[in-house]
């Protein structure tokens, strides 16, 4: 079943569609304006930010729609026509729609508002339970009080829950933004359209219908801004025109018919985890470079303007390392950057019997790898699975796609399970020279020459993780670049996620300028 939630809030959007239409040019600039209402509020939104933190959102779950629905009415609340789009089964879509009399351009903002999946005793402090801190923990930050009004608020402290920095930072932000705009009489530059996503930590899978059940508002959207994703690791902000795609996959090794007492059979039973490690080692050399027949055949490569975008990137890698503790690096000399325009092999997982206090001497029967698949443009899941599954028939195993059975363990010497990998998001990437693009580009580097100083702003063909673009660039036709402003060590997906107050602040600024940027008409 389809529905909508609720009737639009059509009172609140002509309320700013007259204030829009009668009030006077504001003596200060739209980014201007944001700022000075972030300065004048600015312990009231850090609070406000641990309230939006505090609802859980794991896809599916029924939680969810309760974060949606607190979502809705702070939208409804700073004058955005803001409803909840519904399939049964799913988690809501929420689409806001603010349209301003007389605008040439419409931008659709991307935002999603889901998380990862949380194990509680993996984190200092409930997920979602936000706790203030003075500074980052690594760097031997303190639990403090939520400031009061009054109160000054430290850039430097940061804010630790689920979805910190990925991704409702930028929900955190928007708002402010629309609320300093309304209250100033400061009229954005373009139509602007709302989606926010509570599904994307799970793949997107009803995305592309509640699009096509959009598709009349959707279409009206020349440019997709998303709203996702980490800062340079230098600290300096960035905007990306592409990401990577990603899937996954288990190759399973076979041994014996049952676990076997190491010391009555060892040496003489097929010991699977080394099996499996010598299988695993022929995939890639001890440079990283992986070894797959075809591997670097099959992406597209980049253009001019993304050849010199990546050569004009601040060279980060040493600092990256020292920050991480690494000597080496996969790929060497290659950098971060060049590195991530290309299809990635990682092991994600190992597992053949047990470790520590449990290890027991036994042989394992089977040995399993948990592979993830870093895609580029001109990749798919497919393409690049049947690589690696010929891959391993090349080393002597028979393919299998469930358990053998007797017969075929009596028939091959060497026998591997290969599951998943069909499905996987699919890589994107915008053309740097379309002029609604350039257009963003010049908008962010305004915001980031104001907030970091001339020329901070880091343009990055393409960025490491996994968003829905496809969805907008291949299907729906339109362009989409990513303007994150998490900082770069907000511990994404994992444990004691977290966000820089500074980061925030950035936030609004960039925000109030892409709202307000030139008219331009094409």
């Amino acid at each position: 079943m389809i529905s909508s939630s609720s009737s639009r809030p059509a009172s609140a959007a002509l309320v700013l569609s007259l204030i829009f239409l009668a009030a006077p040019l504001a003596a200060q600039s739209g980014p201007d304006v944001a700022r000075a209402y972030r300065q004048a509020h600015e312990p009231a939104l850090v609070r406000d930010f641990a309230e939006l933190l505090s609802y859980p959102n794991r896809a599916f779950t029924p939680e969810i729609r309760e974060a949606a629905l607190y979502i809705r009415d702070e939208m409804r609340a700073v004058g955005v026509d803001t409803r909840l789009v519904e399939i049964e089964g799913g988690s809501p879509l929420i689409l806001g729609e603010l349209r301003v009399p007389g605008a040439t351009r419409t931008l659709g903002i991307y935002v999603h508002y889901d998380g990862q999946p949380v194990d509680p005793n993996n984190w200092t402090h409930d997920p979602f339970d936000p706790t203030l801190y003075s500074g980052s923990m690594d760097a031997g930050g303190e639990p403090i009080a939520m400031p009061e009004d009054g109160d000054d608020v430290d850039p430097e402290w940061r804010l630790y829950a689920r979805s910190a920095g990925d991704d409702k930072a930028p929900i955190a932000a928007i708002l402010p933004v629309l609320r300093s705009f309304t209250e100033s009489g400061v009229t954005p530059t373009s139509n602007l359209i709302f989606m926010f996503d509570g599904e994307e930590e799970a793949g997107s899978r009803n995305l592309g219908q509640y699009m096509e059940m959009e598709r009349e508002i959707l279409d009206e959207i020349d440019i997709w801004l998303f709203f996702d994703g980490p800062a340079h690791a230098s600290g300096r902000p960035q905007i990306t025109y592409g990401v990577r795609g990603a899937a996954g996959m288990e190759v399973t090794v076979y041994g014996a018919l049952r676990n076997l007492h190491s010391g009555h059979y060892g040496n003489w039973a097929p010991d699977t985890g080394n099996v499996l490690a010598h299988l695993l080692a022929s995939m890639k050399d001890e440079d990283g470079n992986v070894l797959i027949e075809g591997w670097y055949e099959t992406f597209d490569p980049i253009g001019e303007e993304e050849q010199a975008a990546l050569e004009a990137m601040p060279e980060w890698d040493e600092q990256l390392k020292e920050e991480l503790g690494l000597v080496r690096t996969e790929g060497e000399p290659q950098s971060l950057p060049e590195r991530l325009l290309v299809p990635a092999l990682n092991v994600r997982g190992i597992t053949s019997g047990n470790t520590g206090s449990l290890a027991r001497n036994v042989i394992p029967n089977t040995a399993v790898a948990s592979l993830g698949i870093r895609m580029v443009k001109g990749n798919t899941a497919p393409q690049l699975r049947q690589l690696i599954v010929d891959h391993i028939e090349r080393q002597g195993f028979h393919i299998v796609e469930d358990d053998p059975d007797m017969e075929t363990r009596l028939r091959y010497p060497r026998i591997a399970k290969v599951t998943g990998g069909m499905d996987g998001s699919i890589a994107a990437r915008t053309s740097m020279a379309d002029p609604f693009a350039q257009s963003i580009q010049a908008a962010a580097s305004a915001a980031a020459d104001r907030a970091f100083g001339p020329g901070s702003l880091v343009v990055a063909p393409g960025m490491g993780g996994t968003l829905p673009l496809y969805l907008f660039t291949e299907v729906a036709g339109k362009p989409a670049i990513v303007v994150p402003v998490a900082n770069h060590d907000n511990n994404q997906h994992a444990p004691d996620e977290n966000l820089r107050i500074a980061n925030l602040w950035y936030a609004i600024d960039l925000y109030a300028q892409l709202m307000t940027m030139p008219a331009t008409v094409f």
